[in-house]
């Protein structure tokens, strides 16, 4: 006996919709991400490249490292007195694995920008400049390890406008010759350095069994602090 699946008549019409909308996120997201890192001087063909990596390294975590934490739980324990059994709660401790992960979109990728901006300038010989943006890193990332808070099952959280305002003050006050590079680097070093690494001593308390260093990759606050940080300049 043949089988065949019934599909509603309006789940067609539902699903050509969820497919153009997605393609037009895709193409207006891709050239917001092109706009931008074209304010670094990075070539249009590069930089949907590197957005194309971002959104495919947001699925994937390489662990780097894993801890052991103990947490209390509640249990059970089976009490007789005088042959009558009694269940008595108590407080035992439970080991648990957390994963050290290292998100390829959301750490690996603005990190390779960093890297690059950064050389291309020691290069070019703009000390001033390579100085200026390493005083904004040290700010960014002192400012950002205050807002950023850990959130227990998921990991570190920090407000979405707060790395990419801090990043646009300082590349208007420390930019100089190209306030870009300033705001790229102080937004995405900001959050991944301020907010991921110096706390990474709590992660013990967050009851996650993996921290992904970078997060959720294209659309978490490292990728999302550079991006809006150079659309701002």
């Amino acid at each position: 006996m043949n089988k065949r699946m019934f599909i509603p008549p309006v789940a067609l019409p539902i699903i050509v919709l969820m497919l153009f909308t997605f393609l037009l996120l895709f193409v207006l997201f891709s050239g917001i991400a092109t706009a931008a890192f074209a304010k670094l001087g990075i070539p249009p063909a590069v930089a949907l490249t590197l957005f194309l990596f971002s959104i495919l390294g947001s699925f994937i975590n390489i662990p780097i490292a894993e801890e052991r934490a103990y947490e209390p739980v509640l249990q059970v324990k089976r009490v007789v007195f005088l042959g009558i059994p009694y269940p008595v709660p108590y407080f035992g401790w439970e080991e648990r694995r957390v994963v050290i992960a290292v998100n390829v979109g959301g750490a690996l990728v603005p990190l390779s920008i960093v890297i690059y901006e950064l050389t291309r300038t020691v290069l070019l010989g703009e000390v001033r400049l390579l100085f200026n943006t390493l005083l904004a890193v040290v700010i960014a990332v002192l400012l950002s390890h205050v807002f950023a808070r850990p959130v227990r099952g998921l990991g570190i959280a920090i407000p979405m406008l707060i790395p990419p305002l801090v990043a646009l003050g300082l590349a208007l006050v420390l930019g100089g010759s190209n306030p870009p590079l300033v705001a790229y680097t102080s937004g995405t070093m900001g959050v991944l350095i301020g907010a991921d690494l110096m706390n990474l001593n709590k992660i013990k308390t967050l009851g996650a069994s993996m921290i992904s260093i970078g997060g959720a990759g294209t659309f978490d606050g490292i990728f999302l602090a550079g991006l809006i940080a150079l659309l701002l300049v």
